[in-house]
């Protein structure tokens, strides 16, 4: 049972707390926020927006890249096509890097999670609601489903150690499934809290 709960425990915290691991392929997509960027910098010239998606130490080498593609890509379409190709692909390369993320070439448009879409609508909406309730009913219908498991499974969990291990199963799914949720929720709010309480700062007095 310990080896089962640890599995549970592991593969539902890995779920739950590795959803930003999708929010980082999401940025190797060819519609995703780093391309979108790269897309409307090339075609007005400025890099700057560019940037915010690299670290310093590699700011000179995305730089001097950005300079050749424009060049490039005012040879003819086909130049254009590759070059933007490549600059989209070192740009992608660069910022995974980054983060600390394998990357494995870009990926075509339209394979965003729904919650992350849901994520990008609602910043660029200005309103969360949505994104909230898609999440509190993902949650809910989790709970419901484990819940209902574990009801079934109880019923006939002494008539047989098969039957006892499957109720055993449905349980610790259940139970930290509940667990990984309320550990999230507690550390949103904790990190909600730490970004709203004011710094405090002692005055040091040289003698």
């Amino acid at each position: 049972m310990k080896h089962l709960a640890m599995a549970a425990r592991f593969s539902l915290v890995m779920f739950l707390f590795l959803i930003p691991g999708t929010a980082k392929a999401h940025c190797d997509t060819l519609d995703g926020p780093v391309v979108a960027t790269a897309k409307a910098a090339l075609e007005k010239g400025e890099l700057t927006p560019i940037l915010k998606w690299v670290k310093k130490e590699n700011e000179t080498e995305i730089r001097d890249l950005f300079k050749k593609t424009v060049v490039v890509r005012s040879k003819g379409k086909d130049a254009q096509e590759l070059a933007d190709r490549y600059f989209f692909e070192t740009l992608v390369r660069i910022h995974r890097a980054g983060e600390g993320a394998p990357y494995t070439g870009l990926k075509p448009a339209g394979q965003v999670e729904p919650s992350i879409a849901a994520a990008d609508k609602a910043i660029e909406s200005g309103s969360v609601d949505n994104l909230v309730k898609m999440i509190n009913d993902a949650a809910a219908s989790g709970i419901r489903q484990r819940y209902t498991a574990v009801r079934e499974t109880r019923k006939h969990a002494d008539e047989s150690v098969e039957a006892g291990r499957k109720y055993v199963e449905a349980y610790v799914d259940f139970t930290h499934y509940v667990e990984a949720l309320d550990l999230a929720a507690a550390s949103a709010a904790h990190h909600e809290k730490a970004q709203k309480s004011p710094k405090k700062h002692e005055d040091h007095k040289v003698h």
